[in-house]
């Protein structure tokens, strides 16, 4: 059901030469980027008539218009099973607590007397979040991408949800829920690389964003691609993945329920185990058959995901060589489940987010654990971080310097701009003191 890669005995290889042996799906976003630019170029110049055409075509819904009404936002909150509601509600709470610690203040240095750096951070002005609606609808993503924003300061804040055919051409009534009862009240009919470009370029209907964040399948992540520098993005998301770095001590049941949660989302879905325990890995493929064969999304999606060559069971030496392996991995979610794991996922340097020990599943985080579940995928751990207030924020420096700080150093300005054969640069300060530099 899932394949093994043995890294024993051997020394490991550093680098780019580890990362080539772990697994990864295959995810072509530069092939994808030529086939959304025809629907983005459709967006900006037909605007909603276009966003109404591609719902037609890829959605099978006609639709009148493409923004949501209000009574409808209504609505489904009133609908909502109260149970839902609730959960909603507490994953809102607690992630309110999480990002609100994340806001940034203004800070100012004084560099020499009369001379200061004010770094102020300033949100963003308009945000487009994206929330999927393909093989799953995603609540949980709304809350995680308008909170941070909310907490952030963001003024203007629209989301786009792909048009359902079961549900009169509107978006899933769990988003329209999740977006009443976070008072995100503009909501879009959209969904695909046509939701991107109508926040990127604006329609009729929808005023252009500064930022699109969110995740979303190839077309999505293609087109924040094109539209790159034009708009601010979170991220490229690929599909999902998990890994468990896991020893002797972890439960195989544990570490096979939460590989198979993770596979349930996509058949590209990656499901990684490293550990130095044959008997673990043993057990735990023993245990993916009753449990994958007890639960939904078995053919269209669990069975692809375990065995295509982005899941496998690593095998290793020990947890040291278990850290190498992660590290380059790289993983959107990380579990450690071994002895001490606190320790061991102290020394993790590159993951999305790290779930430490037996009682922190990743499904913890996707919901209710008050941390953000938009996080880097395919590798991207290594320089990237996932979403959080500080993604909707920009640090702006102010400089301020009196007439005597400014002759302090003017003599190094001149000195280095010239070193640079930059000229003006140096007559930019001679001006102020009369074309002659005081010399210290």
């Amino acid at each position: 059901m899932i394949s093994r890669i043995d890294l024993r005995g051997d020394a490991l290889p550093t680098g780019g030469a580890l990362r080539d042996l772990l697994p990864r799906a295959e995810f072509d976003v530069e092939a994808a980027l030529e086939k959304v630019r025809p629907i983005c170029e459709a967006v900006h110049h037909r605007g909603d008539a276009a966003l109404i055409d591609y719902a037609q075509r890829f959605d099978g819904v006609a639709l009148d218009r493409v923004r949501v009404p209000a009574a409808a936002l209504t609505r489904a909150l009133e609908e909502l099973d109260p149970a839902v509601r609730a959960g909603l509600e507490e994953s809102i709470r607690r992630a309110r607590i999480v990002h609100r610690e994340q806001r940034r203040t203004t800070h100012t240095t004084q560099v020499v007397p009369g001379g200061t750096v004010t770094e102020k951070w300033v949100p963003v002005g308009r945000v487009g979040l994206y929330a999927p609606g393909g093989r799953s609808v995603y609540p949980s993503s709304v809350i995680m991408n308008a909170v941070p924003a909310q907490e952030a300061g963001v003024e203007s804040i629209a989301l786009a949800s792909p048009p359902q055919k079961d549900h009169d051409g509107l978006p899933h009534p769990t988003i329209l829920a999740a977006c009443a009862l976070l008072g995100v009240d503009e909501v879009y009919a959209a969904g695909g690389a046509q939701a991107v470009a109508m926040f990127a370029y604006g329609t009729e209907s929808c005023a252009p964003a500064d930022m699109v964040t969110g995740p979303g399948n190839i077309w999505v992540a293609a087109a924040k691609r094109y539209f790159t520098g034009r708009i601010g993005i979170d991220t490229e998301a690929g599909p999902t993945e998990i890994a468990v770095l896991a020893d002797d001590t972890a439960d195989p049941a544990h570490v096979a329920a939460d590989l198979i949660s993770q596979a349930e989302h996509d058949p590209l879905a990656a499901a990684v185990l490293v550990t130095d325990s044959v008997e673990l890995a043993d057990a735990v493929e023993k245990e993916l058959a009753p449990q994958v064969a007890a639960t939904r999304h078995v053919e269209d999606r669990i069975l692809p995901a375990l065995r295509g060559r982005q899941s496998a069971i690593v095998l290793v030496d020990g947890v040291e060589e278990g850290l190498r392996v992660v590290d380059a991995y790289g993983a959107e979610h990380l579990e450690v489940q071994t002895a001490d794991a606190a320790a061991v996922a102290a020394r993790v340097r590159n993951a999305g987010a790290i779930f430490v020990g037996p009682w922190a599943p990743v499904s913890l985080g996707d919901y209710c654990a008050g941390s953000n579940h938009v996080l880097p995928t395919g590798g991207c751990a290594c320089h990237s971080s996932g979403l959080s207030v500080q993604s909707f924020l920009r640090g702006i420096h102010i400089v301020d310097y009196t007439r005597d700080a400014l002759a302090d150093v003017a003599h190094h300005v001149v000195t280095l701009a010239e070193a640079e054969d930059l000229p003006a640069h140096g007559a930019a300060i001679k001006a102020r003191f009369g074309w002659k530099v005081p010399q210290q």
